[in-house]
């Protein structure tokens, strides 16, 4: 391994975060927050940023990926939960959600957002999307060397101009920011989905390390967070400077969305060529994402499934993120917004628990009793998220610590491990799962 080598890595894993979500939710972050955009871009790092490299390198610690750490859980939890986060990454909503925001924000604003349009620009994109998908091998050369500095360039130029351009002022934060700011970023840093995303881009740093010599696990683990190390870097300057920018456009005017504030901003700094930087930006970003999920879900069934080759797999998953593409984005993040709200907490306890795995011996116990808690609770919340009326059980819900704060599932999985930990020392102390693992 060359210091070029984990550089490179480093840019690839950049440009598969840095997507549709990336994009959105920071500026819309930033022009709510207003005066509280601080202390709310800062909890929006941590599960933006923090959370997904701190996955990456759990996943690096694991020999067989997501779904043995699911595994620890029940066999079959770990399939079924990482296909779900395949899926829910993949072609059902991750990839559709960053196609339409690629069209929505690269293609509309220049020729126009007919149903026509939209399928035309599809059908382009996802063959593209394809045909970089067919060699995962050169997926750090093609991305990480070509793709993400130019990437990078076009993000630089709309920062610069956003600190000399933009004159407006910040404005005192709307509602859900004014009490608790951090908390507040922090949840809004769920629907850019890289914290589950990195469950399954982990895969594809492992493997770039491995074609370049680096087969000890240990030194896996290390390069790994080397790798890391280049990415949150890098995405921590660009969450905060998008950020930056949709609070200095709170006193430009009203948006409906994040799309919408980075469209005013670049016309506003840069006239019609501000137009085609952020067309740049964007399609850059959604493509890069859209091939990283792409081989990601396409490694995966592949191994669940021998008998399906690669390719015959990222077909599948390219023409289901077609269909549902045309769907349309917001009937797309209506959908997702439960999903999402179900499996991140989930996804979060797993990751802890792989990091504290020796410190319980391993015991499967520990992470049923945790996994159980957690799950209750979250199921709670997407089911709400998805418009089910709970009221029966709020009242109950609502006594759980950090519960108003979206978190009411961190004490029940700390009881739940807790409580698996005293039978697993009291009952079953011979049950473990081998800690080598």
């Amino acid at each position: 391994m060359k210091r070029r080598d984990t550089v490179f890595i480093g840019f690839t894993l950049f440009a598969l975060f840095f997507g549709a979500g990336n994009l959105i939710y920071p500026t819309s972050l930033g022009i709510e927050a207003g005066t509280s955009y601080w202390p709310a871009i800062a909890g929006f790092v941590l599960t933006g940023v923090g959370i997904p490299v701190i996955t990456v390198t759990a996943i690096s610690l694991i020999r067989n990926g997501t779904i043995e750490l699911g595994s620890r859980v029940h066999p079959l939890f770990g399939l079924l939960f990482t296909a779900a986060i395949y899926l829910a990454i993949g072609p059902f909503f991750g990839i559709p959600r960053a196609a339409n925001v690629a069209f929505e924000m690269g293609v509309q604003p220049l020729a126009g957002g007919s149903a026509g349009m939209l399928l035309l620009f599809t059908i382009i994109f996802f063959a593209l999307v394809f045909w970089v998908s067919l060699n995962p091998s050169k997926i750090v050369d093609r991305i990480g060397q070509w793709l993400t500095p130019l990437l990078l360039l076009s993000i630089i130029g709309l920062v610069i101009g956003s600190f000399f351009l933009l004159d407006g002022s910040l404005i005192q934060p709307t509602e859900k920011y004014q009490s608790t700011p951090f908390f507040t970023g922090f949840l809004e840093g769920y629907l850019t989905m890289d914290a589950i995303a990195a469950l399954a881009f982990g895969i594809i740093v492992i493997t770039a390390l491995k074609e370049r010599g680096v087969t000890d696990q240990k030194e896996i683990t290390r390069y790994t967070l080397k790798v890391g190390a280049v990415t949150a870097t890098g995405l921590t300057a660009v969450y905060t400077s998008i950020g930056w920018i949709g609070a200095k456009m709170a006193s430009e005017g009203s948006y409906a969305n994040g799309g919408e504030i980075l469209s005013g901003a670049a016309n506003l700094m840069y006239g019609q060529i501000g137009t085609v930087l952020l067309g740049i930006i964007v399609a850059l970003a959604c493509f890069t994402t859209c091939v990283g999920l792409t081989v990601a879900c396409g490694q995966f069934f592949n191994r669940v499934f021998p008998k399906l080759s690669y390719n015959i797999v990222i077909t599948v998953i390219t023409l289901i993120s077609f269909a549902v593409s045309n769907v349309g984005l917001n009937q797309i993040i209506a959908y997702s917004v439960p999903v999402l709200v179900f499996i991140y907490p989930i996804a979060i306890v797993l990751v802890i628990l792989a990091f504290t795995h020796r410190l319980f011996n391993g015991s499967l116990y520990v992470y049923r009793g945790a996994i159980l808690m957690t799950s209750i609770i979250s199921l709670y919340d997407g089911l709400v998220a998805f418009g089910i009326d709970l009221s029966a059980v709020e009242g109950m819900m609502q006594q759980l610590p950090l519960f108003s704060l979206g978190l009411g599932w961190v004490i029940p999985a700390i009881i739940g491990a807790l409580g698996g930990l005293l039978f697993h020392l009291f009952i079953s102390s011979d049950r473990l799962i081998p800690t080598d693992k």
